[in-house]
C-alpha cells in the first residue's frame, strides 16, 4: 500500500512555500546525517515526498514535533520475516511502530517448504504493505546438498524472477564452497543475479573471501568477531551488524562503529521473535545500545538509515532533504532512540493506516506441510561401536557451534544420552514427504535434566528436529508437532506440556504478533521443566541442522563437519 504521490508541480511549488504542503511537522529537531547537525524547523511533505526542510512552512495540515527529533526511517539490511513467527502482514504491524519503514527479506525458510509459491506469495504480500518490504531471491534451496528439502530452486526456476522491481537481488548465498568449486548450477545463478548477491561468509577469510567477492556477493552478515569484519570491510565487503534472538554480534563489532566506516557498515535483525521485540525492540534497540556503547549517534544512524539505502540502491530514502520519500522517525529521545512517532511515505502509522490495507493474501496454501509418519522411542536410539562420539557443542546466544568429542558408554548395544554431564540425544526428522530419512547424534550445552523440546523450525530446510534426555518423550514432542501442524512443543516424563501452533508451513501463527508473543513466554516457561537455562531454547535448536555455519551440524542425513563439507563417518 503506498501513498498517492503528487505531480511535480506542485512539489516544487510547495516546496517554495507558494502552496500549502500536504503535511507539515512544525518545530521539530531534524539530525542532518550529511553534516551530523540537528536544525530546529520545519519539513513540509508534499504526498508521499519530502518537499522542503527548515522553513517556515503553511500546510493543510500541521503536526507539532516540539520536544521532537526527526530522524529517516531505519532499514533492516537483512530479515526472514518467517523468523518473526507471523505473516508478514502481521510482522510489520509489530516491526513499524519501532520505525523500521523498509526491510530487505529473505523468505528461504517457506521457500525451503514451497518453493516459488513462497517467493509469490511475500512478492503478493509487499505489494499491499504500508512498509517497503524488498523480497530477495532465494539462492540456496535448499542450503547444500546435504540436507533434504520441501523444494529445489535451481537458475531456471530463479530467472523469472531476476528483474523484479521489488527486489533488490539475490538473497544470501549460503553454498560458498559451490561458489569455491565454481559449480555449474552455482554460477548460473551468480550471473542472474551478476552484482547483486548478498553473502553469507562465516569465518571466510583470505582467497577464499576474494573468491566470493569477485563472484559478485557484496555483504555479509555472519561476522562474529571484529577481525574477521576487518578483513571483510578492508576488501570492499558491506559488514551488516547483527543483533537477532540467537546470533547477537554488536558487543563483538561495536569498535567498527564509527563515522569514517559508516558507509560500509548496515544493521540487521536475521531472525527475531516478537517477544523480543516487544521487550526490548527491533532495531531501535540496536541503535539505542551501539550508542550506550560509546558510538558516535551520527555514525550509528547513518548505518541505521543512509548507509543500507545507498548499499541497496534505494536511492529516495535515508536522508531528510527535499525530493526524498517521506519515511521518518520521530524520536522523543535521540540517543535513547525512544520512538515517538513513525511516518510512512508521509503518512503517520497507526492502526486505521494497517486497517486501510485491505484483507491479506491468503496463507492457507502453505498448511498441512507436516508428512512425515509417525515415530517410535526406538527410532531415536544410537547403534554405534565408535569408541569417540561426535558432540555438537553450542554457544548460547551465538550461531557457532563446537565440534566436541566424547567416550559415550555402550547400554544394552546402544549409546544413551548423560543428563548429568549436560549431553542429549538429537535427532533431525525429515518431514516433506520425500525419503524418511532421520539422523540421531548428540549434543552438549542444553542443560537438560528430564524430557524432551521439538520444532518443526530447522534452518533452513525446515525439518522436524528434537532434543532431549529421553527418547520416549522425544518421541512424544514430535508426535504432538505431526498433529498440530507443525510449531514448538515440550514434553516430560510422558506428557506434552505445551504446544506453540506453527501450522503455516511449519513456520507461521495465524494469530497476531501479541497473541504469539504471550504465547512464546508461556512455552519458554515450560521449558524450564526440563532443566534447560537457555534463553532461547528453540531457535538455539533450530539452527543445529543448517550445514553452512562451522563446525558441527546435523541434517535429515547425518552428522556433518561444516570446515570438511562432508559427513562424519558414522
Amino acid at each position: 500500500m503506498r501513498a498517492e504521490r503528487n505531480n511535480l508541480a506542485e512539489m516544487i511549488a510547495q516546496a517554495q512555500g507558494k502552496k500549502p504542503a500536504s503535511l507539515v511537522i512544525r518545530n521539530v529537531s531534524i539530525f542532518n546525517l550529511i553534516t551530523g547537525k540537528i536544525q530546529r524547523g520545519d519539513i513540509a511533505l508534499c504526498g508521499d515526498r519530502i518537499a522542503g526542510v527548515g522553513g517556515p512552512y503553511r500546510g493543510e495540515r500541521e503536526l507539532d514535533g516540539t520536544g521532537l527529533t526527526a530522524v529517516p526511517g531505519f532499514i533492516d539490511a537483512h530479515v526472514h520475516v518467517e523468523s518473526s513467527m507471523v505473516t508478514p502482514f502481521e510482522f510489520e504491524r509489530c516491526v513499524l511502530p519501532h520505525g523500521v519503514t523498509t526491510a530487505i527479506c529473505d523468505p528461504h525458510e517457506l521457500a525451503n517448504v514451497a518453493g516459488t509459491r513462497a517467493i509469490d506469495y511475500f512478492l503478493e504480500c509487499a505489494r499491499r504493505m504500508c512498509m517497503d518490504l524488498r523480497i530477495q531471491i532465494c539462492s540456496c534451496v535448499p542450503s547444500t546438498s546435504l540436507e533434504t528439502a520441501g523444494a529445489v530452486l535451481g537458475a531456471e526456476e530463479l530467472r523469472r524472477y531476476a528483474a523484479e522491481p521489488l527486489s533488490c537481488g539475490l538473497a544470501e548465498f549460503m553454498n560458498v564452497p559451490g561458489i569455491l568449486t565454481e559449480d555449474p548450477e552455482v554460477l548460473a545463478k551468480l550471473e542472474l543475479f551478476r552484482n547483486r548477491v548478498d553473502g553469507h561468509c562465516p569465518q571466510l577469510i583470505g582467497k577464499a573471501l576474494d573468491a566470493c567477492l569477485a563472484a559478485g556477493v557484496r555483504n555479509c552478515h555472519e561476522s562474529h568477531t571484529l577481525a574477521e569484519a576487518e578483513e571483510k570491510l578492508a576488501r570492499g565487503m558491506q559488514v551488516l551488524i547483527r543483533e537477532g534472538s540467537v546470533a547477537r554480534n554488536l558487543d563483538a563489532l561495536l569498535p567498527l562503529i564509527t563515522v569514517g566506516n559508516s558507509p560500509f557498515l548496515c544493521f540487521c535483525s536475521d531472525d527475531r521473535n516478537p517477544l523480543d521485540i516487544a521487550e526490548t525492540g527491533h532495531l531501535d534497540h540496536l541503535i539505542a545500545r551501539a550508542i550506550s556503547g560509546g558510538a558516535d549517534p551520527l555514525a550509528v544512524y547513518r548505518v541505521a538509515c543512509w548507509s543500507p539505502a545507498v548499499h541497496f540502491g534505494l536511492s529516495d530514502r535515508g536522508l531528510i532533504v527535499p525530493g526524498r520519500r517521506a519515511d521518518l522517525v520521530l524520536l522523543s529521545d535521540l540517543e535513547r532512540c525512544q520512538v515517538a512517532k513513525v511516518l510512512k511515505d508521509g503518512v503517520v502509522v497507526d492502526e486505521q493506516r494497517f486497517a486501510a490495507r485491505g484483507v491479506p493474501p491468503d496463507p492457507s496454501q502453505f498448511l498441512n506441510t507436516i508428512r512425515c509418519g509417525e515415530v517410535a522411542a526406538e527410532q531415536f536410539r544410537v547403534h554405534s561401536t565408535r569408541s569417540r562420539t561426535p558432540v555438537i557443542g553450542i554457544r548460547p546466544l551465538s550461531l557457532l557451534t563446537d565440534f566436541l568429542e566424547r567416550d559415550l558408554p555402550l547400554v544394552e548395544g546402544c549409546k544413551p544420552c548423560l543428563p548429568q554431564e549436560d549431553i542429549a540425544k538429537i535427532a533431525v526428522l525429515e518431514r516433506h514427504g520425500r525419503n524418511g530419512n532421520i539422523a540421531v547424534g548428540f549434543v552438549k550445552g542444553f542443560g537438560m535434566k528430564s524430557g524432551a523440546i521439538a520444532s518443526s523450525v530447522g534452518h533452513d530446510s525446515h525439518n522436524l528436529c528434537t532434543v532431549g534426555v529421553s527418547e520416549e518423550d522425544m518421541a512424544l514432542a514430535v508426535n504432538a508437532l505431526r498433529e498440530t501442524g507443525g510449531g514448538f512443543s515440550v514434553a516430560v516424563n510422558g506428557r506434552v506440556l505445551d504446544l506453540l501452533p506453527l501450522p503455516v508451513g511449519g513456520l507461521l501463527s495465524c494469530h497476531d504478533f501479541e497473541t504469539v508473543a504471550e504465547e512464546l513466554r508461556r512455552i519458554h516457561a515450560a521449558v524450564k521443566a526440563t532443566g534447560c537455562p537457555l534463553e532461547t531454547p528453540f531457535l538455539q535448536l533450530a539452527f543445529l541442522p543448517l550445514p553452512v555455519i562451522p563446525s558441527l551440524r546435523i541434517t535429515d542425513r547425518g552428522i556433518v563437519d561444516v570446515e570438511k563439507f562432508a559427513f562424519v563417518a558414522p
